[in-house]
């Protein structure tokens, strides 16, 4: 073991010297974050003992720390190979409070209830379930946590690019004496994803090291960081318009709005914006803007290329439910594939999460008489369907309080289904619609902005919905037709048993079914003569694509007064998704998806939903609304859709890129770009870039690509950044997708997120954007 080598002992004074050095680093950093001095954070930093539970039998106390950097967190580990174990602020999707996580739901006493919290990660890292040895540590650590996560995500780009320099510079600085020597400099740009050959690392550091000490500290670090986040692109642009003493003019400002933005920008809006980001108070007071402020406007909302007025519900949610695209999840129940993967209430908390307002459930007989959710003939594990309503109840209107959907497969006999109605009305409350909306029959679907709050129960029902008005009804349990899906999965042979297609139905479970009863398709005419408008038909994905091929005005026509669900294939054993956008290209609504998967159809998903606040509703365009449109997405021809335009990208650079390979030291990314354009057939396109050797941290490509588009109000486009590799298929770097109609024009910034959707703290791309009319 003799290459283990253990740093020197430090000396008394030199140990004192050296925690001085870090109580002042985490000052900084402390201060940087805007929590100079606050309690929790100093709690934090000191760290203490949690009790780390994984089990009934494995509870184990470990002691927990937030290192100096106030980013990463240290705990002990007892693993022989792993005694240090860290992870950053950034890995963290969720803090929460008492046991509402899985593990300590199972494992613990409600007793301790107010002393447990979980730390809920990003992707497929293990949850953390932990118990403080009090009420008020768990709630200190719960605190400290929640003030450090909201902070770092509202620090601008800017910010948080310093802050992740300045960490990789720390971690550079193997013997911890605040110099960087060549070596360390070296080290520190290959961790910021930079291959400089040792000639050029040298001219940098003989350039910054002013001293000739041979080695770089205080003003010369910070020259030298000056040196390395110079934006050339910007300069020019800066230069180009500031032409008041160097600077930009509230007028300069107003133009650069006006000819490069293509805002509609007022001298008003150009002084908002100098008050808004300029860093320098002699500026601000002459209402000037420098480059430091210029380059703080472009990082942030206003200068991304996501419309801010699109981040918030801008769209009318007073149409009926019908009208909207509406982000839906399939087997929601699985974290991962769809034959022996495990199910969880942490998946429905996931999908909610991210906006999803329709789940599906698949329910089945358990043991005890408790009905269960899992993918039935199938080795995936099993979750109680109580604890399920429960999540669905607590985390169902955290990011969006428009209506969720519950779409039940019901497998299960009519005592479990009676119990099944139970807990919905038990558990949901007044938040479930047992009822119409009124006093009357109604003849339509009622809004979203009706719903707010409410939850809606898809699934079979034993009679027609005017029922419900009906007080002499006599009805009782009696049988239907399983779900269209649940047959289709013994078609699929999944350990199949044969099974009759038709099962008993409990009379309290079908009368909580009211905007959205399932029943089978047998045709677009004899839906248009015989369905309700709350009748509503779910399609597995061959058959909806073959009749989107076929039959798209029709199918358009159906979903303007009844509401589609599509699925994937049963044979997706391994919950891959098919592309969502020629659904949504004829108005189907509940395009369901494997949220659990991530895939390229997730960031498709994502980035449609991304506008309107991402509350999980989207308005459909007035030409799959209106009964007088003849839209085919295929023919293309004349009508309000078509309103062709030409879409003008330049990428120009991209800054911080990830490295991807972290464990091996000299691993640098060769990144590139695609750009993609998804939407109707004829505007489907994809362009790249040359790949970049060497550079992750500041490549520069400057290329353009021009797109034609017919039908904007479908289009949709995807940025990818990848890592070139001539010998195997690239891998992802970071990618953003977004609708075309919510692009804005000029020099813009793209956030870049992980594959499953993550943001990258300091990661983007800049690019030039120009949406124009086709002649």
């Amino acid at each position: 073991m003799s290459c283990l080598h253990k740093r020197p002992k430090r000396t008394k004074s030199e140990e004192q010297a050296f925690q001085e050095q870090m109580r002042k680093v985490a000052l900084e950093n402390g201060k940087r974050l805007g929590l100079e001095g606050d309690p929790d954070l100093q709690f934090l930093l000191v760290g203490g003992h949690l009790v780390k539970i994984r089990s009934s039998s494995w509870k184990k106390a470990r002691f927990f720390k937030l290192q100096e950097d106030c980013k990463t967190f240290w705990h002990e580990s007892r693993k022989l190979l792993r005694r240090n174990q860290t992870f950053s602020i950034d890995d963290i999707d969720s803090v929460r409070k008492g046991r509402q996580s899985e593990g300590l739901n199972k494992h613990t006493d409600p007793s301790v209830e107010d002393q447990c919290f979980a730390i809920i990660f990003k992707g497929r890292k293990k949850n953390l379930d932990l118990m403080a040895a009090s009420e008020a540590e768990a709630k200190q650590w719960v605190r400290g946590l929640e003030k450090i996560i909201h902070n770092m995500k509202n620090l601008n780009r800017q910010q948080k690019s310093e802050h992740w320099i300045i960490n990789c510079m720390r971690k550079a600085d193997k013997n911890d004496d605040n110099k960087m020597n060549l070596k360390e400099l070296k080290h520190f740009l290959r961790q910021i994803n930079v291959e400089v050959d040792d000639t050029y690392a040298e001219e940098i550091f003989k350039n910054c090291d002013k001293s000739n000490s041979g080695s770089l500290e205080g003003p010369e670090i910070k020259h030298f960081y000056d040196l390395l986040t110079q934006r050339e692109e910007i300069d020019v642009i800066y230069g180009n318009y500031a032409e008041t003493d160097g600077q930009l003019s509230t007028r300069d400002l107003l133009n650069f709005l006006l000819n490069e933005q293509r805002e509609q920008a007022t001298m008003e809006d150009a002084l908002k914006l100098i008050e808004k980001y300029e860093v320098d108070e002699t500026a601000k007071q002459n209402n000037r803007m420098t480059k430091d402020g210029f380059l703080m406007y472009l990082q942030h909302e206003d200068g991304s290329i996501l419309n801010p007025a699109h981040s918030k519900v801008y769209q009318d949610m007073s149409q009926p439910l019908n009208h909207y695209y509406i982000s839906s999840s399939h087997n929601t129940y699985l974290m991962e594939d769809q034959l022996k993967g495990p199910s969880s209430t942490e998946a429905y908390i996931k999908a909610l999460m991210k906006s999803c307002r329709c789940v599906e459930l698949d329910c089945w007989d358990g043991a005890n008489g408790e009905p269960v959710i899992y993918h039935g003939y199938t080795l995936t594990s099993k979750v109680l369907f109580r604890d399920v309503i429960k999540a669905i109840k607590e985390y169902a209107f955290k990011t969006s309080d428009y209506p969720v959907i519950l779409s039940l497969e019901n497998h299960c006999t009519v005592e479990q289904q009676k119990l099944m109605a139970h807990y919905l009305i038990s558990i949901l409350g007044d938040g479930l619609v047992t009822k119409p909306l009124g006093n009357t029959m109604p003849s339509n679907f009622p809004s979203p902005e009706e719903l707010k709050g409410k939850f809606l129960i898809k699934g079979k029902r034993l009679n027609k919905l005017d029922a419900a008005f009906n007080n002499n009804s006599t009805i009782e349990d009696d049988t239907v037709s399983e779900e269209d899906e649940a047959a289709d999965c013994k078609e699929n042979g999944q350990k199949a048993k044969p099974k009759k297609s038709k099962i008993k139905l409990a009379k309290a479970l079908s009368d909580i079914v009211i905007y959205c009863k399932s029943v089978h398709f047998n045709g677009f005419e004899h839906a248009k003569e015989n369905q309700e408008f709350y009748e509503m038909s779910s399609f597995k994905e061959s058959k909806a694509f073959n009749l989107a091929d076929t039959s798209a005005t029709a199918y358009i026509h159906h979903n303007m007064d009844k509401l589609s669900r599509i699925y994937p294939a049963g044979s997706r054993t391994d919950s891959s998704n098919y592309n969502p956008v020629p659904m949504w290209n004829v108005g189907c609504q509940i395009v369901a998806l494997n949220f659990q998967t991530p895939s390229k159809e997730m960031h498709i998903n994502q980035g449609r939903f991304l506008p309107n606040g991402f509350c999980g509703y989207i308005l459909k365009p007035e030409f799959q609304r209106s009964l007088s449109s003849q839209f085919d997405p295929s023919a293309l021809t004349k009508g309000p859709w078509l309103q062709r335009k030409i879409l003008h990208i330049m990428v120009i650079s991209a800054q911080q890129l990830p490295k991807l390979n972290k464990d091996k030291h000299n691993s640098i990314v060769d990144p590139l770009v695609k750009v993609e354009i998804y939407g109707v057939p004829a505007d489907n396109a994809s362009k790249e870039t040359h790949y970049i050797e060497n550079n992750g941290f500041n490549p520069m490509w400057n290329e353009r690509f021009q797109f034609d588009i017919h039908v904007p109000e479908l289009a949709m486009v995807r940025f990818q950044v990848e890592d070139y590799d001539s010998t195997s298929q690239n891998d992802l770097i970071g990618q953003y997708c977004l609708p075309v109609t919510s692009v804005q024009s000029g020099y813009r910034h793209v956030p870049l997120l992980t594959k499953r959707g993550d943001v990258i703290c300091s990661a983007g791309l800049f690019v030039h954007v120009m949406l124009m009319d086709a002649e």
